[in-house]
């Protein structure tokens, strides 16, 4: 163990770094500095890259590298041990005679078994949560019978009346850093699968929001156009931690509210999946398990169709896509072929939520799961199940001059606004090797609509 300067404090802490790999508004940061010197430590966990392996660990891999160039501009060195946690954590703790391991707190299932396995391995080492991924503490937003939220809009009245603390202040340059032995840390871009992926780490972060400040103002009335790409960009960002909500709602002025009510959206998947975890992977109301969905060869074709992008309509194509070469989707669209998916395909949903984890590199597992389980019905707030997004409607309203398509199905470029959305129409049918639609959606809306009315009547 090396030393890089004198401690001013006392105590010796590791830094164990997971999902806020940033050095600014850092809880865990800010506690352990005042506490002493300071092992920044992160753990490539196998359990958690194997399911990763692609777009989500090449960008977490790249912000893990981005935090490594932060803590090196400090005179620091980040430690990267390969291993479980439960091994690792420990062993680092005693190599340096640390006085406690310092964490922000994780609400996902897994997050909150691995940290009670360490806990248990550390004995009379403590493993402190000095911080949360959240604005506010999730844990303590309760409805007046002190059970958690089923719906969203008492959550963000009870989330916007609780409040959130200002960014907490650091000075990583005044911190005393402690080292040890290293191992190497994967290049991203074997994990990566050639993905388009944006800069990574705090840096690029703070970037990407001020590129988002240009516009906006026009974000509520923008939102839910692909075309225009003016949306924040910012959930790989929040994904990784390389920013802290509270350090995007301090920024938020009065006339920001809708902006708002997204994080919003994204803190109450996490309350909720926190308190059922079993929702990351079975139905939040049971009774939606009851509907046919497709099965053995129809279910390969449907699934392998709407996962290359290639279902005969434009917009879900140009998602898909879009998914396939950045590892991101526009909001609206990820709701579109979400529905197309479950209610046109009638495809279970947890196949659309295991595509979108492998893919997604903002993909966190209690917005997409609970995203999910919204478009098919059957979640928290969920919308009714009879509510089917029509695909082509949604291409007119969200991309009207078709640019959105476009950009990602060259087949379509040459076709005007007015046959974009609708190749099937033309006289020759769509451009070759554009496809006809897979089916039918009125016809797909009807039968849906019949099956979820028998499933009623059947609970009635």
């Amino acid at each position: 163990m090396v030393k890089v300067k004198d401690s001013a404090g006392s105590d010796r802490s590791v830094l164990w770094f997971r999902r806020d790999l940033r050095l600014s508004d850092n809880g865990a940061l800010f506690a352990a500095a005042r506490a002493g010197a300071v092992l920044p430590l992160f753990v490539v966990d196998p359990r958690l890259m194997r399911p990763s392996i692609g777009p989500r660990a090449g960008w977490m891999l790249a912000s893990v590298r981005a935090l490594a160039h932060d803590l090196e501009s400090h005179g620091a060195h980040l430690v990267i041990r390969v291993g479980d946690p439960a091994e690792v954590v420990p062993a680092v703790a005693r190599e340096i005679g640390a006085d406690a391991v310092r964490i922000s707190a994780d609400y996902a299932p897994y997050g909150r078994a691995r940290d009670q396995r360490v806990r248990a391995a550390l004995d009379e080492i403590p493993l402190i949560e000095d911080d949360t991924p959240y604005a506010v503490e999730l844990d303590g937003l309760r409805t007046r019978h002190g059970e958690a939220y089923r719906v969203f809009t008492p959550f963000y009245r009870a989330w916007s009346d609780r409040g959130w603390p200002a960014p907490i202040p650091s000075d990583p340059g005044a911190t005393t850093w402690l080292s040890a032995p290293s191992d190497p840390l994967p290049d991203p871009r074997t994990a990566d699968a050639g993905l388009t992926l944006p800069d990574a780490g705090e840096w690029a972060a703070a970037q990407q929001w001020r590129t988002f400040g240009k516009h906006s103002s026009s974000y509520s009335t923008e939102r839910d156009r692909p075309d225009l790409d003016t949306t924040s960009r910012m959930s790989p960002y929040l994904k990784v931690g390389a920013v802290h909500p509270r350090t995007l709602l301090a920024r938020l002025g009065p006339d920001d509210a809708t902006y708002r009510k997204e994080l919003a959206w994204r803190e109450f998947y996490a309350a909720a999946l926190s308190r059922w975890p079993e929702s990351a992977h079975h139905y939040f109301q049971p009774m939606l398990s009851g509907l046919h969905y497709a099965e053995g060869e129809e279910l390969a074709d449907s699934l392998s169709a709407w996962q290359e992008g290639r279902t005969g309509y434009p917009l879900v194509d140009a998602g898909m896509r879009q998914l396939l070469a950045e590892g991101w989707m526009h909001n609206r669209v990820r709701m579109v072929v979400a529905s197309f998916l479950v209610k046109d395909l009638r495809v279970e949903w947890m196949h659309g939520a295991r595509h979108f984890m492998a893919h997604l590199i903002d993909g966190d597992l209690a917005s997409n799961q609970h995203g999910w389980q919204w478009a098919a019905g059957c979640g928290t707030d969920a919308a009714p199940y009879f509510r089917i997004f029509n695909p082509t409607t949604q291409a007119k309203n969200v991309d009207p001059d078709g640019d959105y398509v476009r950009r990602w199905v060259p087949e379509l470029r040459g076709l005007t606004a007015e046959t974009i959305h609708e190749p099937w129409l033309l006289p020759d049918g769509p451009p070759a090797p554009y496809p006809l639609p897979i089916v039918d959606h009125a016809a797909a809306r009807l039968a849906t609509l019949a099956d979820y009315e028998a499933l009623r009547k059947r609970h009635s």
